[in-house]
């Protein structure tokens, strides 16, 4: 892969972060007026920044996770072509990295969760 085309992919990467970020907007948008206006965004200010630490909490979790099992399950098919005598140690391994990771996802959720319903 050339350097244009990691430049291109971040380019597009960090644009899809841009827009992400740029859809919470409406969270903070508030149509009272005066001092109602000030104690509904004070009430309203937590919500809001509930909702963008949840959103990223789980989004870096979930992708971090896919990438990390694309990557693991890549090399164990590398590893299983270049030795077909230890698939099965490379399968159980391979099976037991991805458990790690899916339950990193999982303690990610259970975080969110935690933000959603206790603070």
């Amino acid at each position: 892969m050339s350097k244009r085309e990691k430049l291109r992919k971040l380019i597009i990467l960090l644009g899809l972060f841009i827009v992400i970020l740029s859809i919470a907007i409406p969270v903070y948008a508030n149509t009272e007026t005066g001092a109602a206006a000030v104690q509904a965004m004070q009430a309203d200010s937590s919500l809001g920044l509930k909702a963008i630490a949840m959103g990223l909490a789980i989004g870096f979790a979930a992708g971090g996770g896919g990438i990390g099992m694309g990557i693991v399950a890549g090399k164990a098919t590398e590893g299983i072509s270049r030795q077909p005598e230890a698939e099965s140690k490379i399968r159980s391994t391979f099976m037991l990295g991805l458990v790690f990771i899916e339950t990193a996802i999982i303690y990610a959720l259970l975080v969110v969760i935690l933000i959603l319903f206790v603070l």
